[in-house]
């Protein structure tokens, strides 16, 4: 049976009405899956940028406690380098007062010729030499070659030799020093120097622990003492 031209107009409609709703549908179904794939790469993007300001915020945050860490070590040490600085200025003004003490012992003729003697002996023990001449200051030339006969003869029969001894009248320590002997020996390339100053130096390196513990008490982070 022969279909009339309404007929097939009718199919024909039916058929694009069918085709349009599959491209609709089909459409649609672009339109969700386009929209969906766009959410998880918007949302992949935005936790990414999340991830990248937060790593970003952690590295200031660091740098920051960093940079805190520096200034306070910076501070701190300054401070103690401060404390330290003082001390040490501190002990040195206490050495300067032991230097102006000395002069008192110089005051005193009979004590002062006694340690004369003392340390011109304990220089000729150290040096060993058969020709030793003695620098001191201008001022003290008479007593110290009156006590060089003495200072030898005490220490003659522990060396178990001969020596010469003779005062420099040509050399002197100087003016401001606080008195005391340097002994020479080889044209003064062997030198002992018992200057009451060098003395006090030698005395005060060796109780510069005790000194300070006086001064400042003891260091309780001080593991060795000697």
């Amino acid at each position: 049976m022969a279909l009339s031209d309404a007929d097939v107009q009718k199919q024909i409609k039916h058929m694009m009405a069918f085709i349009e709703q599959e491209a609709n549908e089909k459409a649609e179904e672009i339109d969700a899956k386009a929209e969906e794939e766009f959410n998880i790469e918007k949302g992949r993007l935005v936790q990414q940028q999340r991830l990248k300001i937060m790593e970003y915020y952690e590295r200031k945050e660091k740098q920051v406690e960093l940079q805190k860490k520096i200034q306070s070590s910076n501070l701190l040490n300054q401070a103690r380098l401060r404390v330290l600085k003082a001390r040490d200025e501190h002990v040195s003004n206490v050495l300067d007062d032991g230097k102006q003490q000395l002069a008192n012992i110089t005051r005193d003729k009979q004590k002062y010729s006694q340690l004369l003697q003392g340390l011109i002996a304990q220089g000729v023990c150290q040096l060993l030499e058969p020709k030793i001449f003695i620098r001191c200051r201008e001022q003290d030339q008479e007593l110290v070659q009156s006590v060089i006969p003495s200072a030898v003869a005490s220490v003659k029969e522990m060396i178990k030799m001969e020596t010469d001894v003779q005062l420099d009248t040509e050399g002197f320590l100087p003016a401001n020093s606080a008195g005391g002997v340097e002994l020479l020996a080889k044209q003064g390339k062997i030198k002992v120097n018992n200057s009451l100053e060098a003395r006090l130096h030698m005395v005060a390196q060796a109780k510069m622990p005790q000194i300070r513990n006086q001064l400042f008490g003891k260091n309780s982070n001080r593991k060795f003492f000697d």
